[in-house]
């Protein structure tokens, strides 16, 4: 619904954004970008990533032949129809905007998608879906317990699963994450269920991602803010993408080109990235002075960080 170069609406809420499929192939990279960056010491090499987005890639779909002629799902056969400029669409069934005024249309068959593997089945891994602590009020006029008490993280690590473990840890990853996408839509998040507490979160629906390049929404980084928390890890992966040689703008530029349906993203979205990353290492820096260093930022690694070496 939206070419590369549109941004979001201004009179546009977060909650009635489009879903981009573009910004779903973005966020896996963008998940996994680090995997080509390495640290060099004394002959070993440390990796630095997050991989918590499962596999996605841009294809072209025909829309009649790969979808209406092979699908069992006679509901959504049935919303299959011609447009006036006769073009294919179709709406699919769902919760909001499957309708006729919201469907997906092709030119005259053909549409862009994002298609995502996930790996291991529900069968065979549950997965548990939590409320995320800082979770917008999706209302027009309300405002979410975070947006008003600046202490609000106090009472998040008083309470399981965020009393214990590395979930705050996690959620500082993700708000991350977000705010380097501008992603304003993160309410729940999911976690392997069999591990209990001692698992990571899986960075699923990234579609709202990527909607403006010329406004950083500073509130998705108001976890960080507030708790004043992160993984030394993520410090100086941050720290290196944030160098002129390992510029984040141009590695997701390269990782992106590899896409099918290539450019993913338009070069303004690029740009913004590393104007986002310069203000979350400000927000760290200002937490580090602050609070000092050591409560900030939190020591994962088993032995020094210049002899880790990733095994994958």
């Amino acid at each position: 619904r939206q070419t590369r170069e549109q941004e979001t609406p201004p009179d546009f809420f977060y909650f009635s954004d489009y879903e981009r499929h573009n910004a779903e192939i973005a966020a896996f990279h963008l998940d996994r970008q680090v995997e080509w960056i390495c640290i060099k010491r004394k002959g070993e090499i440390l990796i630095l990533d997050f991989r918590r987005v499962p596999p996605v890639a841009g294809r072209l779909v025909n829309m009649t032949r790969e979808i209406r002629d092979v699908t069992r799902d006679k509901k959504l056969w049935r919303t299959f129809f011609i447009s006036p400029a006769n073009n294919i669409c179709f709406y699919g069934e769902c919760s909001y905007y499957c309708s006729t005024e919201h469907a997906l249309c092709g030119k005259p068959d053909q549409i862009e998608g994002s298609l995502a593997a996930f790996l291991p089945d529900l069968s065979l891994a549950k997965r548990k879906t939590w409320r995320n602590p800082w979770r917008r009020s999706y209302h027009k006029r309300k405002k979410a317990e975070w947006e008003v008490d600046p202490d609000y993280c106090e009472e998040v690590k008083q309470t399981p699963p965020y009393d214990s473990g590395t979930r705050i840890l996690d959620i500082m990853d993700m708000t991350v994450f977000d705010f380097l996408m501008g992603n304003m839509d993160r309410h729940h998040y999911e976690t392997f269920e069999k591990f209990g507490n001692e698992t990571f979160i899986i960075h699923l629906d990234n579609g709202r991602g990527f909607g403006k390049y010329s406004h950083d929404e500073l509130s998705i980084l108001v976890p960080l803010n507030q708790c004043c928390r992160i993984r030394k890890s993520t410090y100086l992966r941050l720290q290196l993408l944030a160098k002129e040689e390992y510029k984040l703008s141009l590695l997701m530029k390269e990782s992106l080109l590899k896409d099918k349906i290539a450019p993913i993203l338009y070069q303004p979205h690029l740009e913004a990235m590393d104007r986002r990353l310069r203000i979350v290492l400000k927000a760290v820096s200002d937490c580090i002075e602050k609070d000092g260093y050591d409560n900030v930022v939190e020591n994962d690694f088993n032995t020094d960080v210049n002899t880790v070496t990733t095994e994958r």
